[in-house]
């Protein structure tokens, strides 16, 4: 019996399954010479990569932090978490905290939603009967909104800084052309409250034609069946957006929302162009601004590290905060159906 347990083989020549329900046993595959060159570089050499250039400076990061380091001197003394209850106590960075704060949470949301809208109108918003396609001339439209993201950040910057001149900036010449006297040699980037706005208005100009592209060719992806069945059973344009185009591309809207909101946390080469001095009392001043003009202009290059550190937690936890909310808002699996 026990022979017949052992040695028993199907037909095929294989093991048959073991009748006492005991998993078979698993044979180690020989550590060949091709098995090993393949884990060294597909495995290995990444796995080092990032080791290098990643783990280690942020520890290192971290360690910088908790010293009084100036930055032009070997000698630095362990402070431990001075550094960081000063920032408590740091009227300038909790105000560039705050204006990252608000940045992060106007310029994903205006610039998202306008590329959502340009998008859906390029690709679905033609003709209500026959093929389900965009406006007419729509390559043009994709093509025009995409051009300022072709510009550098930092070229956009200037720019803008110069349409927003008092003196001989276009925008207010063309608001007095048109007969708004109020707004002759009005400083937008000069006042407090019209700072930041217009600030964010560059910034949402400069990204709205990536993300159109971006959700273009999400939508692209949608088949056409899906809008075909939707105009049968009498849905609008809008019910059409909302309940099939924006849910059947959300983790692309997720995508997106995180990484323009790591570009607002950051928003140091737009508001280094704009702004350089951080705005009209400190209005438009970042956290990566101020942890620069720290670094650099003051020499405290740990305290600055410290900002650093801070800049970088609060970006994880605003990943993790959006993909909390597409997860409860229904972009997880239900019963192992793909939420739609």
């Amino acid at each position: 019996m026990s022979a017949s347990v052992t040695d028993a083989t199907t037909a095929g020549g294989l093991p048959e399954a073991n009748p006492w329900g005991a998993p078979p046993r698993r044979r180690r595959r020989k550590l060949t010479f091709d098995r090993a060159l393949f884990m060294a570089v597909f495995l290995g050499l990444p796995v080092a990569v990032f080791v290098i250039f990643v783990v280690i400076p942020i520890g290192q990061a971290l360690f910088y932090s908790l010293t009084d380091w100036s930055g032009f001197s070997p000698v630095m003394n362990v402070v431990g978490l001075d550094n960081y209850v000063k920032l408590l106590n740091d009227e300038t960075f909790l105000k560039a905290l705050r204006n990252n704060a608000l940045l992060t949470l106007v310029v994903p949301l205006v610039t998202l939603t306008a590329a959502l809208a340009i998008a859906v109108v390029v690709t679905t918003a033609g003709p209500s009967t026959g093929q389900v396609r965009g406006l007419n001339g729509s390559g043009f439209y994709r093509v025009v909104s995409f051009f300022p993201y072709a510009v550098p950040a930092i070229v956009i910057g200037l720019l803008w800084a110069q349409v927003y001149d008092p003196a001989a900036g276009l925008f207010n010449g063309i608001l007095t052309g048109i007969g708004l006297d109020g707004f002759e040699n009005y400083a937008w980037l000069g006042e407090v409250r019209a700072a930041m706005p217009a600030s964010m208005f560059v910034m949402i100009w400069a990204s709205i034609g990536f993300y159109t592209v971006l959700f273009v060719a999400a939508i692209k992806g949608i088949p056409a069946e899906i809008y075909e069945a939707a105009r049968i059973d009498g849905a609008g344009r809008f019910r059409t957006a909302i309940s099939i185009t924006l849910p059947s591309i959300r983790d692309n809207v997720q995508t997106a929302y995180i990484y323009l909101g790591i570009l607002t946390l950051d928003a140091y080469v737009f508001m280094a162009a704009l702004n350089p001095g951080g705005g009209p009392a400190n209005s438009t001043l970042t956290m990566s601004q101020h942890l620069m003009n720290t670094a650099f202009k003051k020499g405290q290059f740990g305290y600055a590290t410290s900002m650093g550190v801070v800049l970088a937690l609060v970006t994880l936890l605003f990943a993790a905060l959006i993909f909390a909310i597409f997860y409860f808002a229904g972009g997880r699996d239900k019963k192992g159906e793909v939420a739609r």
